[in-house]
Parts: structure tokens; C-alpha cells; sequence
């Protein structure tokens, strides 16, 4: 884009609605309330509540149960048949919560560990501020989504009819990125977010004492062959300009400090951003572990299961987000060509049906060692929550003028 068009998108942003004060002091409550009272996947009922009785009393109309314990609402403003989506995810993970923060979670075993109670409220704030100002020609439809951590909730919610019941032109989502300084916003066209793949590969060798491993087996001996060659698919096998990534993250044996085991189990993740790294795994990942273990006379088998698909945005819908972003936090914290991201989103699913966008706002403290998504110490940074409100009703002015 050229400077000068940048520039215009700055001044058309400079009548944009702001968060008034009692607005921002209720995202940092509402917030809280979430972040204190976790739910996990198809489970967010309280959740669903606090959203359900204020849309409601903002005079959105709402449809519950979508896809289990999604939630659909809608607000039409003016005559135009154009209608966009927005999306945030609601559920909590399974995690014991470590931070000493007075409103730390009080369910044990489960905690916001990925910010999800601060899209919720961010997507809240924008049916606000929407209802109050109407000041958009179309139908906007806010998606709550359940279920995106373990993934399913969107696959649930094309399920039950989403597109087909709310018809929607174009769908947006949005996730908080620790690793971007506060108030950033990225994004790109193409793929942004990767696939997800699980492994589990068992060996089968055979157990005895660990004294005389000569007359066994040894099921570890396998698997230290095993890893390395793994390695060798991204590093020898697959193109170097194709972005892959291959985890060993689990394993598990039946053996005893001085036993050597008859069975381990290891479990992983794959990454990727093409229908063909994937297909090339799961082929080298089996021969290989077939191969080794025949070499070793044991026996190897590999589960290998797809999760989720790579996130891909639209080009014209970059450009839409594009413009919202840079009224909000200016030129120079929006990367509209940024680097893709290795973790996984069943928004993903969403783009397979419409087209659209996903964008990533910055929560990360300058200066500070910001802690990670799924940590147990982590923490939404209430300071965006006040610029991804303005951002969703920023882009929803722009998108339907």
C-alpha cells in the first residue's frame, strides 16, 4: 500500500468512536469475572451467561446453544444485505493456575492460560459500543465460540447450520500474542497460523532386568534411533522454504528403574503449513519407525491423527483489517505482511466456508520477559483490552459504511 493510502486510513479513524471510562472499567471487570470462573470446552456455561444478559439488554439478537454452547447474535443497522462475522473463542484450558492475582482462578485444575476471557470481553465491548452508535449500513453477527483449545468448537457450529442460519458475507478473528509488544496488531495474507498433527507411535520390545539387557529387547534403544531420524524429515527431507516442525513431547514404558521395558509410548505434535509436509510426515514418520524397529526386532506402530488445518486469510480481507488496524494503533504498529505463526486455530475451519481474516494484537510489556501462552503463570494484559474493543468497532464502521 502506498504511504498516501495509509495516511487516509489514519484521518477516517480519526472520528472513530472511543471506550468510554465506565465502559473501560467494566472490560477490566468483566474480565476478571471470566479469568476467576474458567470453563473448558462445551462446558462455558457461566460464560455464556454473562454474555447472553448483556447482549440481550443491548437489544442484540441472540440465538444460545449453536454447536453445543456456542452463541450467535446479530444487530442490523440500516438497509444494506451485507453482513460480516466476528469471532472470539470462550473456553479455558486445563491447567492449574500458579500467579498470585487476586482474581486467580477458583477451579482447580483450569485457568484462562490463553486470553480467551480477554477476546470474550473485547468482542463484548464492541456490542456495546455497536449498539449504542448504529453507525454501520448491514448486519453484523458476533460468533462465541466454544471448544477452540482441544479444538472441535468450530467444526460443532458448521455443524448445527452456523453459515447456513446466520448467513455472513466474510468472518474475522482475533487472538492476544505475548510475543508482540502491546498494541500491535499483525497480520498477513496467506497462511498465518499452522496445522496441527498428532502422533503416537508404540514399540514393542522385550522386557528383563536391567543387569542383563542381552537377553531382551530394549524398547528405549528403538526410540533414541527413532527420534533422530525423525529429525531428519525436516532437515533432509521436506523443502527448507516450507515452514515444518516435528515434537516428541510424551513417553511412557511399563519398565522400573531396574527393569527394562517391554512397551514405551510416545506421543507428539507436527506443525506445518501445507497438505503435502503433512503427507510427507506421516509417510517417513511410519517407515522409519518400521524400519528401525525391524532392524532392532521389535515391533512399531504409529496412530497419526490431523487436528487442525492451516489458518489461511484472504487477501481482500487483510486489506479491510488492514485499514481498521491502522486508524486504531497507527502506521507503524501494524505489520500487514508479518511472519506466520506456528501455533494452531480451528478459526480455521471458518475459512474454509467464507472468506476472511485473523489478526494478532500485541499484549507483550517492553522490556519485560512477558510470559507465554498455557503457562500457568500467565495473565491477559487488561491494558489491549480497551484497543481490541476499538479495533472490532472501528473495523465494523469501516467494513459496513
Amino acid at each position: 500500500m502506498k504511504k498516501q493510502q495509509q495516511k487516509k486510513y489514519i484521518n477516517e479513524g480519526e472520528t472513530m468512536q472511543k471506550c468510554s471510562d465506565e465502559l473501560k472499567q467494566n472490560l477490566v471487570r468483566w474480565r476478571h469475572y471470566l479469568h476467576q470462573h474458567p470453563e473448558t470446552a462445551f462446558q462455558e456455561f457461566e460464560t455464556g451467561k454473562l454474555i447472553i444478559d448483556n447482549l440481550k439488554s443491548w437489544d442484540w439478537v441472540v440465538t444460545e446453544g449453536v454447536g453445543k454452547t456456542g452463541i450467535v447474535a446479530s444487530l442490523t443497522a440500516g438497509d444494506s444485505s451485507a453482513c460480516i462475522g466476528i469471532r472470539a473463542d470462550m473456553d479455558a484450558i486445563n491447567l492449574q493456575e500458579q500467579g498470585e492475582i487476586s482474581y486467580a482462578s477458583d477451579v482447580s485444575g483450569k485457568m484462562h492460560g490463553c486470553g480467551h476471557d480477554g477476546h470474550v470481553v473485547m468482542l463484548l465491548g464492541a456490542a456495546k459500543m455497536l449498539s449504542e452508535t448504529r453507525n454501520f449500513n448491514g448486519t453484523v453477527r458476533l460468533v462465541f465460540q466454544p471448544s477452540e483449545e482441544p479444538g472441535g468448537g468450530a467444526k460443532a457450529m458448521i455443524a448445527d447450520g452456523l453459515f447456513e442460519r446466520f448467513p455472513m458475507d466474510e468472518i474475522y478473528g482475533l487472538h492476544n500474542a505475548p510475543f508482540l509488544r502491546a498494541g500491535k496488531i499483525r497480520t498477513r495474507v496467506g497462511g498465518i497460523m499452522a496445522s496441527e498433527d498428532k502422533f503416537k507411535i508404540r514399540i514393542t520390545g522385550k522386557g528383563g532386568h536391567a543387569s542383563s539387557p542381552h537377553e531382551g529387547i530394549d524398547p528405549f534403544v528403538c526410540f533414541a534411533e527413532i527420534y533422530l531420524a525423525l529429525q531428519t524429515i525436516v532437515s533432509r527431507t521436506a523443502n527448507p522454504l516450507h515452514p515444518l516442525v516435528i515434537s516428541c513431547t510424551e513417553i511412557k514404558s511399563d519398565g522400573a528403574p531396574n527393569a527394562i521395558p517391554t512397551n514405551i509410548v510416545v506421543k507428539g505434535d507436527v506443525r506445518s503449513y501445507s497438505e503435502a509436509n503433512q503427507r510427507l510426515v506421516e509417510d517417513r514418520m511410519r517407515s522409519i519407525v518400521e524400519s528401525v524397529c525391524r532392524m532392532n526386532n521389535a515391533v512399531g506402530e504409529v496412530s497419526y491423527t490431523r487436528e487442525f488445518i492451516p489458518l489461511i486469510n484472504s487477501e481482500e480481507c487483510v486489506v479491510h483489517a488492514g485499514k481498521a488496524a491502522q486508524a486504531v494503533a497507527g502506521i507503524d504498529n501494524v505489520e500487514l505482511n508479518g511472519e506466520p505463526w506456528m501455533a494452531s486455530e480451528d478459526f480455521a475451519d471458518f475459512l474454509k466456508v467464507v472468506p476472511g481474516c485473523f489478526v494478532l494484537l500485541g499484549s507483550g510489556q517492553e522490556d519485560s520477559n512477558n510470559i507465554p501462552l498455557h503457562s500457568p503463570f500467565y495473565d491477559f494484559n487488561d491494558d489491549i483490552l480497551t484497543i481490541g474493543t476499538e479495533f472490532w468497532t472501528e473495523f465494523v464502521a469501516q467494513r459496513l459504511r
